[in-house]
């Protein structure tokens, strides 16, 4: 019987609902940005599980490996699992990966608190201590240290200082006399020993793996956790070393299909480097614009990739020298391509301005050299560049366009990165007939570093980190959320990379899209063309009972050292003792600042704003109240550690600006809290329910959603929907259950309707955002499967009847009662504006659920005595 992961072993564990809950200070301990995601906090407890039930772990040491998708926040698993180690007494981790500009962006979000990707909160309690992080060089003489300890190392230099020690640097003895917490990232990197099994043995001492492998053995309460999106589980050897380690399994496949991934697409044309280059660059500028247009500041980015490092500097040259002389005429002969996204952002531009000057202008002044960076090679790998290549969403980085090699191909990965150029056409052989070449392996895993999707959102109730327009394929929007790969337009190197994309887990083999089409004759109804179709909206609940800060907020400490020029010559030889510069301290409450000073700093914060403030804390009269009031920040104190005689007024604004941004980040951490209206409001139907495509990554083979039920080769859920005029749209692609309800509406509710002499209409409800509805209580969004529209004609008027009714299988009958206990409120609580329609009478209900198996004979009873009042 073939052996299973641990992974497997554990979701046997979570099938039973035996997985430990999150601890508390994971919850309190990372950054109030930090957001934690269904598949995150799986992790976090497949791992706590795991460490805590000794039966799974059978005595062993713990060496676990997190094998997740590039993108998917595993740097969020590493510190929320140091907070939770902390508390089992590990005080001493080793952070080490194989390349320099990995650990020079993860020392950033570890142990830089003015870093926007900063990973842990300001303040990190325990037992009522506070936990600092510092940064280490080795772990000796550390034994009594109660904060956390990271020590950052590359592989080979951890390797190397092993091997030859040195002083200061780790050595074997640090991992015997502490117990230490190694996390390794990019991990696949370290399994030279595994892969070579067969090797020397003196040939296998001297590799990295062995260095680590021997540390981590020194001491059995060491432990070891690993991160890598990319094992090489092909390997016999590296299968069977990491069959009783992954803990947690969760590849690109499946990150994608959870809608955290930007779509993908190839944008093929028959056009040189430079033409290639100028639609990216028109793409990229369309999206900046819709982006404006949704009152959203989000920059995308550019790639511009070549082969080799000399073929990446003549193209700089040659992108700058042709952006200089860029002109409208130019841009227009792009029309000639005739792909349809681009003709889409072309019109939107040329309807601004037909010469297309404005659009002329705008791309001479987004793209320029100071907008640009070259990361070609080593040279150009400085500690500078990796800042700004790692954080390329921050509002004050300038960077628009990359000119790159090889260099980001690893332990990167970016938001707003929406379009690779590839800037050369040969294609590599790939030896073997079938098999993918190596090189254009490497750009698929290249298109996954900017697969991870961009945060945003255009209305309320979206998801601001997921593709929010699967479901609308049409929309305009579309483009914000997809990531196009420019290429020449070749057949045989598009089906290549399309094959590494299947093999990577970014594309689908075989993606579904399915069209939803209206009926000719529906359109022809009074119904389509002057009916109404109402909803309700969530608004946020009151926060009138809140009337000042919690306590911990109104009294915080904010530090701050002021920033001086000075310095000190030291004597080398003789005696060592060194003056030191004198420091004092002062402290100054936020409601002893003068208020300009006050006003000025939190000018810089758009979450300070009175608007926002007001909306979170309603009692507050003005800003300055929130300022400068006991009940709000005027206790707050800032804490300034200076050298020189007295502490400068730009010394205090900085110190200011420095506790407000902490501030903000605790107004954003507030979760605001909803109810839905009672008033429904209308909008026209035929502006609502339209033809529209859908994309789905797979079917439900047993006839469920996206089989077609006009084709279904399942008789039990077969109708032929054309010819049934009260179905609206062409075919119903939704569930088995979904499907039931159809040809139960056809044999049990159409023929009371009919005898009655009513007109009547079904609309499958396929993720219509203007037909969402939110529950009174607390503003829960829904999306009923079905809308009923039941007219019927009165001597002088129309009383209109729509109804939402929602099949539900068996296994979510309990799950989803709020939604069946929404329904059954709609028709008592809901109102409607009398001023917002004329003439007609309209009511709105809802049905309970409709199940085929055990609650067909209520909802039929439910429906009949329905009917009968009509």
């Amino acid at each position: 019987m073939e052996q299973r992961f641990l992974y497997e072993k554990l979701n046997v564990v979570k099938e039973l609902g035996q997985l430990k809950d999150i601890p508390e200070i994971i919850e309190k301990g990372l950054a109030p940005h930090i957001h934690l995601r269904e598949y995150q906090e799986e992790a976090f407890r497949y791992f706590i599980t795991y460490f805590e039930e000794e039966n799974l772990r059978k005595n062993k040491q713990i060496h676990n490996l997190f094998h997740m998708a590039t993108g998917s926040g595993k740097t969020v698993i590493m510190a929320g699992l140091i907070l939770y180690l902390y508390t089992k007494g590990y005080r001493n981790f080793m952070f080490f990966v194989n390349q320099t500009n990995i650990l020079e962006k993860t020392k950033e979000n570890f142990t830089n608190p003015l870093s926007s990707k900063y990973l842990f909160n300001d303040v990190i309690e325990y037992l009522g201590n506070k936990i600092n992080i510092k940064m280490v060089d080795n772990f000796s003489g550390n034994d009594l240290e109660e904060d956390i300890q990271i020590c950052f190392t590359t592989t080979q230099k951890l390797h190397m200082d092993l091997f030859t020690p040195k002083e200061n640097s780790l050595t074997y003895e640090d991992f015997e006399n502490n117990k230490i917490v190694f996390i390794s990232d990019e991990s696949h990197h370290v399994n030279t020993l595994t892969k070579r099994a067969s090797k020397a043995e003196k040939e296998a001492k001297n590799s990295w793996e062995y260095s680590v492998t021997n540390a981590f053995y020194r001491n059995r309460d060491n432990i070891m956790l690993e991160f890598t999106a990319t094992a090489d589980l092909k390997d016999t050897n590296v299968k069977n070393k990491y069959l009783d380690k992954i803990i947690y399994n969760y590849p690109l496949i499946n990150f994608r299909s959870s809608g955290y991934t930007k779509d993908f697409q190839n944008f093929g044309t028959d056009s040189e480097p430079w033409e290639r280059t100028l639609i990216a660059l028109i793409m990229s500028e369309y999206r900046k614009y819709l982006f404006a247009d949704c009152k959203l500041n989000i920059k995308p980015v550019i790639m511009l990739k070549s082969q080799k490092i000399k073929e990446s500097e003549d193209f700089y040259e040659e992108f700058f020298s042709k952006i200089d002389s860029l002109t409208g005429s130019e841009i227009q002969e792009l029309y000639s391509a005739k792909i349809d996204i681009l003709t889409q952002a072309l019109d939107y531009f040329k309807a601004k301005d037909s010469s297309f000057q404005l659009l002329e202008h705008s791309l001479k002044s987004s793209f320029t050299k100071d907008n640009s960076i070259i990361i070609n090679g080593a040279a150009d790998n400085s500690r500078e560049n990796q800042l700004l290549v790692n954080s390329l969403e921050d509002e004050d980085n300038p960077i628009r366009l990359i000119f790159a090699v090889d260099m980001l191909n690893e332990g990167w990965d970016v938001l707003n990165l929406f379009d690779i150029v590839r800037l050369y056409d040969t294609r590599q052989a790939s030896g073997k007939a079938g098999k993918i070449g190596a090189y254009t392996i490497k750009e698929a895993q290249l298109i996954g570093r900017g697969a991870r999707y961009c945060p945003f959102k255009v209305s309320e109730e979206q998801d601001r980190f997921k593709r929010k327009y699967d479901n609308d394929l049409n929309n305009e929007y579309r483009i914000l959320e997809t990531m196009f790969f420019h290429s020449r337009n070749d057949s045989r190197y598009i089906a290549e990379l399309r094959q590494a994309l299947i093999a990577t887990g970014l594309q689908d083999e075989n993606p579904i899209k399915l069209e939803y089409k209206l009926k000719k004759e529906f359109k022809d109804t009074e119904l389509y063309k002057k009916g109404l179709v109402f909803s309700n909206k969530r608004i946020p609940k009151g926060r009138d009972e809140v009337k000042s800060l919690e306590e911990r907020i109104r009294n915080k400490v904010y530090r701050y050292t002021q920033k001086t020029t000075r310095g000190a010559v030291v004597n080398l030889i003789g005696d060592n003792k060194t003056s030191t510069t004198a420091s004092e301290i002062k402290t100054i409450k936020f409601k002893d600042i003068d208020y300009n000073v006050l006003l000025g700093a939190s000018e810089k914060f758009n979450e300070l704003r009175f608007s926002v403030i007001q909306s979170k804390f309603p009692h507050v009269k003005t800003l300055k109240e929130f300022l400068t009031s006991e009940e709000y920040l005027g206790n707050s104190t800032i804490e300034i550690k200076y050298f020189t005689e007295n502490i400068t007024g730009r010394d205090l604004f900085k110190a200011c600006i420095g506790a407000f941004e902490k501030v903000s980040s605790y107004i954003i951490s507030l979760k605001p809290e909803y109810i839905g209206t009672t008033e429904f409001e209308p909008k026209a139907i035929k502006s609502v329910i339209k033809d529209k495509s859908i994309y789905l990554s797979r079917l439900d083979e047993n006839g469920g959603k996206g089989i077609s039920q006009v084709n279904c080769p399942n008789p039990e859920y077969q109708i032929d929907l054309s010819k049934e005029s009260w179905y609206v749209f062409n075919d119903n692609y939704g569930t088995s259950e979904e499907k039931l309800f159809i040809k139960f509406f056809k044999t049990d509710i159409e023929p009371k309707l009919k005898a009655k002499g009513l007109e009547y209409y079904v609309v499958r409800n396929e993720r219509i955002p203007e037909l969402a509805i939110y529950s009174f209580e607390h503003g829960e969004r829904f999306e009923p499967d079905y809308l009923l529209f039941v007219a019927k004609k009165n001597s002088d008027n129309i009383s209109n009847y729509q109804t939402y009714i929602e099949p539900k299988g068996n296994h979510l009958l309990k799950e989803d009662k709020w939604k069946e206990e929404f329904l059954n409120e709609i028709g008592e609580k809901h109102y409607i504006s009398k001023t917002l329609i004329s003439g007609n009478e309209y009511k709105i209900m809802g049905l309970p659920f409709y199940n085929d198996q055990y609650r067909r004979e209520d909802f039929l009873e439910k429906v009949s005595a329905w009917i009968d009042t009509i």
